[in-house]
């Protein structure tokens, strides 16, 4: 009797989770099919504003060469790139150094040390402010690249459509074997929760900038508080995106990944640190919710498989054994075949997507252990730094 009362139970809650991952999949599909490309719409004449790209850069000898190689080789007519060497500890600020003697282009800044209550991007990101002569304000990260066509499109796109902020989708490169298994899972909630149809619909309250690629107006960024307003956000390019479309401003969000590579994640640690980084403002913001969110994305990413595995030892014993096994299928056929489908779409080779309930439970696991970092006040690691979150709370996503 027990066993069946928990067979119908959990089989009623495979069928709920069936259901999500249905309107998951339609909503992931149709961000594919409605997202805007950069590169893709009536362009109106315009003249060509001064755009100074914003490049802080710590600890990233492996991968500003080539960034800044892509950025030295745009056809835009009118930029600057301030690049800010954020007290690395490799060679990066040589580097940095050796382009700027080469190419008038580029400035080089040197941060210095990060006041008390700045996360370190922050902070190098005001620094570079600082210097920058247009009117116009490319963010973007060391390991990305881009066409030798992107600047000017995206100043078109932005004066073509009059917008406030621009922000493109790269495409998410990844390095490594656990990144390859692990972002088709998690990039399937950002077709959902920070998809271009939220973020281009003015009735949404969603704004969301991805750090490697977006451009505002100078102007804009001041009225919305610069990074000075974000300063202790561990993710702020979600934090600055939220603000610019609460305050008003005429933003758009596009897809670029066949024109901008960015690095999602480099190896293990990396990935590891990004997971709980997603799961800590959510918790600070607010505990009971966060913990409920966890719970979500634990059914949803991970028991379908792990109740099909609990269900084939006992089909055909009982009615309710069946119905737990048939819904468990379901599910779990759903789920992995939004993985595959995401797969696809991120350029994913399918032995990695095979992978992905591994993916899921690295997810799950990498979340769970967030939330306990953040419960007990522990310090959070990126960049080579460690941050303490005791004294944060981030409000920048609307849970």
């Amino acid at each position: 009797m027990l066993l069946d009362i928990f067979n119908y139970t959990f089989a009623a809650i495979m069928i709920g989770i069936s259901g999500a991952w249905v309107l998951l999949i339609k909503t992931m599909i149709d961000s594919f099919r409605y997202t805007p490309l950069l590169d893709k719409f009536d362009q109106k004449p315009h003249h060509n504003p001064r755009v100074s790209v914003i490049l802080p850069a710590r600890n990233e000898e492996n991968f500003i060469q080539k960034c800044l190689d892509s950025l030295t080789a745009q056809d835009y007519p009118n930029y600057e790139i301030i690049t800010i060497d954020d007290s690395s500890e490799d060679s990066t600020g040589s580097i940095i150094a050796q382009y700027a003697k080469k190419n008038s282009k580029v400035i080089h800044v040197s941060a210095g040390p990060k006041p008390e209550g700045w996360m370190g991007k922050n902070w190098a990101c005001m620094e570079g402010y600082k210097k920058v002569t247009g009117d116009l304000l490319l963010f973007t990260d060391a390991d990305t690249k881009f066409e030798k066509n992107v600047i000017s499109l995206a100043v078109s796109h932005l004066e073509s459509f009059s917008l406030d902020a621009l922000t493109a989708i790269p495409k998410m490169v990844c390095l490594d074997f656990w990144t390859r298994i692990t972002l088709p899972v998690l990039s399937t909630f950002l077709h959902t929760r920070f998809s271009a149809m939220r973020v281009n619909d003015p009735t949404k309250n969603t704004g969301y900038f991805f750090g490697s690629f977006f451009i505002i107006r100078k102007k804009t960024y001041d009225t919305v508080g610069t990074h000075e307003g974000v300063k202790h956000e561990i993710i702020e390019d979600g934090a600055l995106g939220k603000k610019v479309k609460e305050s008003g401003h005429k933003m758009k969000m596009v897809r670029a990944d066949h024109l901008i590579d960015a690095v999602w994640a480099r190896d293990w640690s990396t990935l590891w640190n990004g997971l709980k980084r997603l799961m800590i403002p959510l918790f600070l913001q607010n505990g009971k919710i966060a913990v409920g969110i966890f719970f979500a994305v634990l059914f949803l990413l991970f028991m379908p498989y792990v109740m099909l595995a609990y269900s084939i030892p006992f089909v055909n014993s009982s009615f309710s054994s069946n119905i737990i096994f048939a819904s468990s299928i379901s599910s779990s056929v759903l789920l992995y075949s939004a993985c595959l489908i995401d797969s696809r779409a991120l350029g994913i080779k399918t032995k990695h997507a095979i992978c992905s309930p591994l993916g899921s439970l690295i997810v799950v696991s990498g979340f769970l252990t967030g939330l306990l970092h953040a419960k007990t006040n522990a310090g959070v690691s990126w960049r080579g730094r460690k941050y303490s979150m005791k004294d944060h709370s981030p409000n920048f996503i609307n849970i």
